[in-house]
């Protein structure tokens, strides 16, 4: 069963959605995080070493992930999924996006 962790910015819109969209998903767990210091959930290295793969919103994300947690980050997929800073929690567009990109990452 894969761990999928989500990552963006603040764990306010992005990862959460895509947290919440595949927790439902049969044989997967799931998890987000935000790298900013005032995230609803902060990244924590605990939650790296938890996850299977690892998926970014956006590229500045991954550069960040790797300066920060690099040592964490060894057999980890990490995959960006170029998913921009513009959509609210739960908004249809970002499900749909996140339905059309995510999937083919989980294998």
């Amino acid at each position: 069963m894969p761990r999928v962790l989500f990552i963006c910015s603040r764990n306010r819109l992005r990862s959460p959605t895509a947290e919440q969209v595949f927790s439902a998903a049969p044989g997967i767990e799931t998890d987000s995080a935000g790298l900013a210091p005032d995230a609803d959930c902060p990244l924590s290295a605990d939650q790296i070493e938890w996850a299977d793969i690892i998926c970014v919103m956006e590229k500045r994300h991954r550069t960040q992930l790797a300066q920060r947690f690099k040592r964490h980050l060894a057999g980890k997929k990490v995959v960006c999924l170029d998913i921009p800073d513009n959509y609210q929690f739960m908004q249809p567009e970002l499900v749909a996006l996140l339905e059309k990109r995510v999937p083919g990452h989980l294998r």
